[in-house]
């Protein structure tokens, strides 16, 4: 497969450019809650609920975006290639009240930041597009950190077909996002997961190393629309680790989950200063 969307992203390189579309303020800033339904860890049994604040930011700079797709710094960016920064996050695990982890040390949050490629394969020729069919190929550093300490775990590459939409409901046109990737993560990401010490083996989960490679797919479902002064959005996943290489870890219990989240924010400032963007 890849070698064919390989080609169709050279073939539509060629296609002309996007027209204008109305400008958006520069940036725009707010502030509300955040919901998530999440697994403890992928592959655990185990799934809770967290609420945070969230932040709501957005920056339209030329070569430093923060926006729908989270944080940019475009080091390359044409209308059919982008090279950009990516980032990702999971929550911290308090290992007492996680049965498979009982007696173990707790998870710390955990932050993913790398470069990304991304080549539209396919779109409108509108800047405010109605939709965009991309391939994305980010690898990202992983870090575990409680902000007292920081601890390097290895590295993590999704590459993922992404269709962006912009359907018009109830007369209003929606954000919205289908994503289907696979991910493959290094031995030492693998080991802080899904790894076993022998210090910490029991009858009933024993000694496990964790090797690093293919650890499962994943689809991701989202959707965002600003409404005057409010902002909403959400979105679920879906994780398969069918044929991932930790899949004996005693630590493993389940090989599918499902979690997601919905935020709400109050707009309460933006600029004077209108640019084009096409978010």
């Amino acid at each position: 497969m890849l070698p064919r969307v390989v080609v169709l992203a050279i073939a539509t390189l060629a296609l002309p450019p996007p027209v204008s579309a109305e400008p958006k303020p520069l940036w725009e800033a707010g502030i509300g809650p955040v919901g998530l339904y999440l697994p403890d860890y992928r592959g655990s049994n185990q799934s809770r609920g967290y609420v945070y604040p969230f932040p709501y930011v957005v920056y339209r700079g030329d070569f430093f975006k923060i926006d729908r797709w989270g944080i940019r710094t475009l080091f390359i960016d044409t209308d059919r290639v982008a090279l950009d920064i990516s980032g990702y996050g999971t929550p911290p695990v308090d290992s007492s009240k996680n049965t498979a982890r009982q007696g173990m040390p707790d998870l710390n949050p955990t932050v993913e930041v790398g470069p990304a490629l991304n080549i539209t394969l396919a779109r409108d020729k509108r800047i405010d597009y109605t939709y965009r069919f991309d391939l994305r190929l980010p690898v990202r550093a992983a870090i575990a950190t409680d902000l007292k300490s920081w601890q390097g775990i290895g590295f993590t590459f999704y590459p993922n077909l992404s269709l962006d939409l912009r359907p018009e409901l109830f007369g209003r046109r929606w954000n919205a996002a289908i994503q289907a990737g696979v991910l493959y993560t290094s031995r030492k990401y693998n080991e802080y997961f899904y790894s076993v010490p022998l210090q910490f083996a029991t009858p009933t989960r024993p000694p496990y190393a964790a090797p690093g490679g293919y650890s499962g797919a994943v689809f991701i479902a989202s959707f965002s629309r600003r409404f005057d002064k409010m902002w909403v959005g959400g979105y679920i996943r879906y994780d398969n680790l069918s044929g991932a290489v930790f899949d004996p870890s005693p630590l493993v219990l389940r090989n599918s989950a499902i979690g997601g989240g919905i935020a709400i924010a109050w707009v309460f400032a933006e600029s004077d200063r209108k640019v084009e963007a096409d978010d």
